[in-house]
C-alpha cells in the first residue's frame, strides 16, 4: 500500500478529475464511494481498478471493517492507496466521507449484447427518458434491479448515470443491471420493436389507468423528464400509453415513486 500525502500526486489528480462527467466519458472510469459499494465491485471481473483509503482509517484502527476490506482487496491484487485526511476529504462527495473510494471500470454494452446476450426473451427493461434528478434516476434503476428487470435504456439528455449521487442511490444496482445509452427516442424505439418488447409509455391524456392494462412480461416501461414528462415520439409510438389515477388536484408523482408502482405492476402476476 502506497501513501499520498500531496495533491500534486497523480492518482489524486485522476480521482479529483473523476468528478466531472467529461472526464468519466474520456477514460471510461468512474467513483465509487464506501465499503459497501467497494465490496460489491470486488466481486464483478475487471471492474474495480483502484482503492483509495482515508490514511487515518487505515492505519490507526488496525481491527475495524477497512483493514478487513483491505486485506480482501490486497487478495485480489487491486491496487491500493492511503492519502491524506485533509486531502482525502476533497475528494469525497459526501458531507460525512465513509473514508474510501474506488475508481471503477464503466460496464461497455452495444445493441447486440445488451439484448441478446443479457435480456432474456420475455424481460422487462426500464427506459429513462431525460430524467434529471440524481436521486430518482438512481432510486428508479434500484427498483428495477430490485424487481428482476433484465436492464435500462438511457436516453441522451439524461443525467450521467456515473455521476457520485446517483451511483450512491443506486447502490449496488449500478453493477448489476446492464444499462445501455441510445441517441434518441426514434433509436430506442425501434430497439424496442425489433426485440418485441411491448411499450408502456407513461401519459396524462388519452391513456388507461395501469392496473387496466397488461404490463405481466416483456415491457418496456418508460418514464418521462420530472417537469416535462415523456416526450411525444414515445407518446405516439407506444403500444400502451398508461396514467396512474389520482384524487385531489395532483397532477402527478414524483418519477421514482410512479416508476416503482408500474415496476411492481407488471411483474405481479
Amino acid at each position: 500500500m502506497k501513501i499520498i500525502s500531496s495533491t500534486e500526486n497523480q492518482i489524486y489528480k485522476k480521482v479529483f478529475r473523476l468528478g466531472a462527467k467529461k472526464y468519466r466519458d474520456k477514460t471510461g472510469l468512474y467513483i465509487i464511494e464506501g465499503p459497501n459499494l467497494i465490496g460489491e465491485a470486488l466481486n464483478q471481473a475487471e471492474t474495480l481498478k483502484t482503492v483509495i483509503f482515508k490514511k487515518s482509517l487505515i492505519l490507526e484502527n488496525v481491527n475495524n471493517e477497512k483493514n478487513e476490506l483491505k486485506n480482501k482487496l490486497e487478495n485480489k491484487g487491486i491496487e491500493i492507496y492511503a492519502i491524506n485526511d485533509k486531502i482525502f476529504d476533497n475528494l469525497s462527495d459526501t458531507q460525512t466521507t465513509q473514508g474510501v473510494l474506488g475508481i471503477v471500470k464503466k460496464p461497455l454494452y452495444d445493441e447486440k449484447k445488451f439484448f441478446l446476450s443479457r435480456i432474456k426473451s420475455n424481460g422487462n427493461i426500464i427506459v429513462l427518458d431525460r430524467l434529471q434528478d440524481p436521486g430518482n434516476i438512481g432510486t428508479i434503476i434500484r427498483t428495477a434491479d430490485g424487481a428482476g428487470y433484465q436492464g435500462a435504456l438511457i436516453l441522451k439528455g439524461t443525467a450521467d448515470i456515473f455521476s457520485p449521487k446517483i451511483v450512491r442511490a443506486a447502490a449496488g444496482s449500478i453493477f448489476r443491471l446492464p444499462m445501455l445509452i441510445i441517441d434518441s427516442p426514434e433509436q430506442a424505439i425501434n430497439l424496442l420493436k425489433n426485440n418485441n418488447k411491448k411499450v408502456i409509455c407513461t401519459a396524462l391524456k388519452d391513456a388507461k389507468n395501469y392496473y387496466e392494462c397488461d404490463m405481466s412480461r416483456n415491457v418496456a416501461v418508460i418514464i418521462g423528464n420530472e417537469g416535462n414528462g415523456v416526450c411525444e415520439e414515445f407518446i405516439k409510438n407506444s403500444d400502451i400509453n398508461v396514467k396512474i389515477p389520482m384524487k385531489s388536484t395532483i397532477e402527478s408523482l414524483n418519477a421514482a415513486v410512479a416508476a416503482g408502482i408500474l415496476i411492481y405492476e407488471s411483474v405481479r402476476k
